[in-house]
């Protein structure tokens, strides 16, 4: 059994964690990934933890199934290795900004006449017909921009803060990999190529507003925007007699369980707890009743109370917790796999399960330019043509 996407080729022009992230995805699909790097390297090679230079944990757990080809697309030879590349790919990932790549001569109408059907996916910061068209983009610039600082000062009246993840790239990423595999799609169904164009700010925006367009919905407005539940200052993991707990009464099933856990039986149906609009009219108050119930209890006596209820409820976890957790051990999430280099090391597992085109595992993360040799030797090159590109700097090979 072949995976669904074994045969499709892809240049992967991407650097840090939006376009690595989403082109691994596709490498665990099974595509076959050639990740272009500069001479020094993609920069996330060299953040936070690592055995070896330019091998660090963001490195390895975002570029896994893929091979590392350098090229130094200063050079004009570059260019046409990479060109010669494209001619057989079928989609050309990159997440550098347009007006670098026209600079390089590596536009989509550029790749477009060497290979009329590849698929050109270009990620970057701002949509290209505003004003903004030119700025670079990080997490935590688009996490600002969208709102998400904002949220917390709103909800919570404290300082602005951001949400302690890459969590803009990695949404743009998937993104993305929908984008690229809805095209190879109608590809099949048309012979056509095309250029797609992810900006992460619009991205984001229309991710967030899902949420919060809220009164704004409505032309005239009917309220402001923001979703009140979720805006909400007792949205919070709620303070037990020892610790904090999660949980979730939502709908009228649970309401009616956790009024009677608390011995107030009396409120199943009635007032502000009456119905799905009367609770929402009154989120705050609702859950600040929550709130103090919560409180009269330690933790341990509430897991115990909720245990055999539908109320959806946790514990806090840690990320240290996550590597004991019965569930993520049995349905094997954390994998433990040995690296030519690293030795070694723990990686998440692949989530989905196809049942007819099974994912897999099948390339560590590259060390920088570990490919090269091998990449263009299969493009026709001799081996002292390969050892010329690496003296005048064109390309770089693993020693």
């Amino acid at each position: 059994m072949t995976a669904p996407l074994s045969g499709i080729k892809i240049i992967d022009l991407t650097t840090v964690l939006m376009g690595p992230s989403a082109t691994q995805i596709l490498g665990d699909m099974g595509a076959d990934v050639l990740k272009i790097e500069p001479p020094t390297g993609d920069v996330i090679r060299y953040s936070n933890h690592g055995r070896n230079h330019g091998m660090s944990n963001l490195f390895l757990n975002n570029n896994r199934n893929k091979k590392s080809l350098v090229l130094n697309l200063k050079e004009e030879k570059a260019k046409k290795i990479l060109l010669k590349l494209v001619a057989t790919a079928d989609v050309f990932v990159c997440n550098v900004r347009p007006q670098a790549m026209d600079r390089l001569g590596l536009t989509y109408e550029a790749l477009q006449k060497i290979n009329p059907k590849i698929i050109y996916v270009s990620c970057f910061g701002f949509g290209q017909n505003g004003p903004f068209a030119e700025r670079a983009a990080y997490d935590d610039l688009i996490q600002t921009m969208i709102g998400i600082p904002n949220l917390f000062q709103r909800a919570y009246n404290e300082a602005p803060k951001f949400l302690p993840a890459n969590f803009c790239d990695r949404v743009t990423g998937l993104n993305a990999v929908n984008a690229v595999t809805t095209a190879l799609f109608y590809r099949e169904r048309t012979g056509k190529g095309q250029l797609i164009e992810i900006p992460m700010y619009e991205t984001m925006v229309n991710f967030l507003m899902g949420d919060h367009l809220g009164g704004y919905t409505f032309e005239p407005p009917i309220g402001s925007p923001g979703y009140a539940r979720i805006i909400n200052p007792n949205r919070t993991p709620y303070k037990t007699k020892d610790a904090y707990l999660a949980i979730l009464v939502y709908n009228d099933k649970q309401w009616s369980q956790f009024l009677t856990l608390i011995n107030q039986p009396k409120l199943i149906g009635q007032g502000i707890f009456a119905s799905v609009k009367a609770r929402g009219a009154n989120i705050e108050e609702v859950y600040g009743f929550v709130k103090k119930e919560i409180a009269k209890r330690t933790t341990s006596e509430w897991l115990q109370l909720l245990a055999q209820s539908d109320i959806p409820h946790s514990k806090i976890t840690t990320l240290e917790d996550l590597f004991e957790e019965e569930h993520l051990q049995k349905v094997g999430f954390f994998k433990e796999v040995e690296h030519p280099s690293e030795g070694t090391i723990r990686t998440t597992n692949i989530t989905s399960q196809w049942s007819e085109s099974p994912l897999s595992i099948r390339l560590p993360a590259p060390r920088l330019g570990q490919h090269s040799r091998e990449i263009l030797a299969s493009l026709g090159f001799q081996a002292d043509e390969i050892e010329e590109f690496v003296k005048k700097g064109i390309t770089k090979v693993e020693n």
